[in-house]
């Protein structure tokens, strides 16, 4: 799916990661644990190689464990990173957010050379309620809707631990299809750039042929299952769960609405969306797709000039 949307802010946030990144010791790179790649904070490929990162998948408490656990094997096999898995509103887990980024940074302690960390996310992954549960109180802005951190803010969090916080951003062109689905059904990109009966299609047919169990014993629809076609299971769970207009027609908007509720909420269970090995197919598809339009695009854009 394409998804077109990079608020303004997220173009200064842009910038500010740049520049900051220059001068701060870790990346604190929060993710969702139901779809640790996809909620990859785009930025930070580029910009933060040297740097040492430390991968929070977070809500993990929603997540499914099994794949949990692959991905933080995954993370922790790149290059100067660690990763672990947290509920961000448990401060027990805050904490060892704080030790995993003394373990990365061991010589950067103490008043005269305190630990700079930087922490990012796309919208609505749980950064700031991360921030304010590791401090205790209410410092960053936090909310359901994407994009609600708007400006960088320095925060101490000890005399030798300084947190720079900054705006959630996404990827100014998701060129994977699978990742731009991913965050809608997370909640990570703003409604009005997405198609909610469509992004629900794609999270049934998901759902079905990777945690078809959860999709039945949720929906009361064991006679349902992977043969059945994603409308038709959209059209049931609409009529079960009273999504009706007058005359008996379905209304697939609210239908939607609902099973993108269920898999937020984790009424469908703990499901996580994407694997390594998946991830790795749909990145290498999508990048032989991208090369292959840029190569079309150039060869036209060589045919104009030629006709000049």
């Amino acid at each position: 799916m394409s998804i077109q949307w990079f608020p303004g802010h997220m173009n200064k946030a842009k910038k500010a990661i740049a520049e900051r990144v220059k001068n701060i010791d870790v990346v604190i790179e929060v993710l969702d644990a139901r779809l640790p790649a996809s909620s990859i904070s785009p930025l930070l490929a580029k910009t933060a190689r040297s740097v040492p990162c430390l991968k929070v998948l977070n809500k993990a408490d929603l997540a499914d464990g099994i794949r949990t656990e692959l991905w933080i094997n995954h993370f922790k096999g790149q290059n100067i990173t660690d990763a672990i898995a947290i509920s961000a509103t448990l401060y027990a887990d805050s904490q060892k957010v704080i030790k995993a980024c003394r373990h990365l940074c061991p010589n950067r302690n103490g008043i005269e050379k305190p630990l700079r960390a930087m922490i990012c996310g796309v919208p609505n992954v749980g950064k700031s309620t991360l921030i304010n549960t590791m401090i205790g109180k209410k410092s960053a802005k936090t909310g359901n809707e994407a994009g609600v951190t708007k400006a960088e803010q320095r925060l101490i969090l000890a005399d030798d631990f300084w947190l720079y916080d900054t705006p959630g951003m996404l990827w100014q062109k998701i060129i994977v299809p699978e990742a731009g689905y991913n965050l809608a059904i997370a909640g990570s990109v703003g409604r009005n750039a997405i198609d909610e009966e469509d992004v629900a299609l794609y999270l049934i047919s998901y759902l079905k042929n990777n945690y078809l169990k959860e999709l039945q014993n949720r929906y009361s629809a064991n006679e349902l299952d992977q043969n059945t076609h994603d409308d038709e299971w959209l059209s049931q769970i609409a009529k079960r769960r009273g999504a009706v207009l007058s005359g008996n027609r379905v209304n697939y908007q609210k239908a939607a609405e609902i099973v993108l509720q269920d898999f937020r909420s984790s009424a469908l269970g703990k499901i996580t969306l994407e694997t390594p090995d998946k991830w790795a197919e749909w990145f290498a598809t999508a990048q032989k797709m991208e090369q292959e339009k840029q190569a079309k695009q150039a060869l036209q854009k060589e045919m104009r000039q030629g006709k000049k």
